[in-house]
């Protein structure tokens, strides 16, 4: 029996359908999560070039407030963020305060099982109750293409790769191409034609290679190198993570280059008041299945964590703290 029929046959016995079937729509999740929607709230990111992105997004559209970084080990925040805690959205990331509001994209769910805190963040691999036995059907895009269809916006042509280059769309687009287009036909309502038109294209990839990898170069824009490699020039993924401590300058180019190609306003960044450091860790899934995975979260106090393969969980800890640093 082919993968895809083990899904449908495992998917369908937990009464969730298989993702060619099923239909995301917008409405829906704004019932769910109206906070979502909702104008001038505050909100944390990533501290990455998806989490920038989303920033800018953010700010144009709802004219929601920056009030902090976090790159899965440190925590920077601002006043802001310490006086409306409670209240805090967190964007790009996958955080477990009890009814926290996040919306993230990695697999969550281990053994079936989703963690509470989780109830009340939306993340679209959690809405088919994906787990780590489903990467092939984990959600391929960005957090910035997720909103880009929760609000039904697009970009001109020349951004194109402006919001593709986040979360390595563009590459992941050539890779796993039948998950893409199983997600496009999930999340309903949108023209997925238009956003995606041309960039499956050698020419595509040509301009990539020639005009925009080169002037990201130039401005510092990439730091890490990924393990995807692209079809007609072997081009290799490329990301950022940057560090509010000493990297504002190339937060500040960068979303001045969003304000150029995608016609966004840029956010004001938030004037950060304390960084907490965190523990990240890895463990074997095989160590968390005896005990499940909500009570390994429980007992080692995670604040945030991800699958990151079908056998590896990253968590991150602030030990010291019997509660959550924010």
């Amino acid at each position: 029996m082919s993968s895809r029929n083990n899904l449908l046959n495992y998917l369908l016995y937990y009464g969730t359908l298989i993702i060619p079937k099923m239909k995301i729509k917008r409405s829906h999740i704004i019932k769910k999560f109206p906070w979502i929607v909702k104008k001038n709230q505050q909100y944390i990111i990533s501290a990455s070039y998806d989490g920038l992105i989303c920033a800018a997004f953010l700010k144009h559209f709802l004219n929601w407030e920056l009030v902090g970084y976090y790159n899965f080990e440190n925590l920077w925040i601002s006043k802001k963020a310490k006086n409306n805690k409670n209240n805090i959205i967190w964007i790009d990331l996958n955080i477990l305060p009890i009814k926290g509001r996040a919306i993230g994209g990695h697999i969550v769910a281990y053994n079936n099982q989703i963690p509470k805190g989780f109830d009340t963040s939306c993340n679209p691999n959690t809405l088919i109750r994906l787990s780590e036995k489903d990467f092939q059907y984990k959600y391929p895009f960005s957090t910035i293409v997720f909103l880009m269809w929760l609000h039904n916006k697009y970009v001109v042509e020349k951004a194109k790769f402006t919001l593709f280059h986040s979360d390595d769309v563009w590459l992941k687009y050539q890779k796993y191409n039948s998950n893409c287009k199983l997600w496009q036909k999930a999340l309903t309502d949108y023209d997925w034609d238009l956003l995606f038109e041309g960039i499956e294209k050698k020419s595509f990839e040509k301009k990539v290679s020639q005009k925009y990898y080169p002037f990201f170069e130039s401005n510092h824009f990439f730091n890490q190198t990924g393990k995807i490699k692209s079809k007609y020039y072997n081009i290799t993924s490329k990301q950022l993570w940057f560090n509010p401590d000493w990297d504002e300058d190339i937060i500040l180019n960068l979303c001045d280059y969003f304000a150029q190609t995608l016609d966004w306003e840029p956010p004001k960044l938030p004037s950060i008041d304390n960084r907490i450091d965190g523990i990240k860790n890895k463990i074997a899934l095989s160590k968390v299945k005896s005990q499940g995975i909500s009570h390994f979260i429980n007992s080692n106090n995670v604040f945030s964590y991800a699958i990151t393969s079908t056998k590896t969980l990253s968590y991150t800890v602030f030990n010291n703290r019997k509660n959550k640093p924010l």
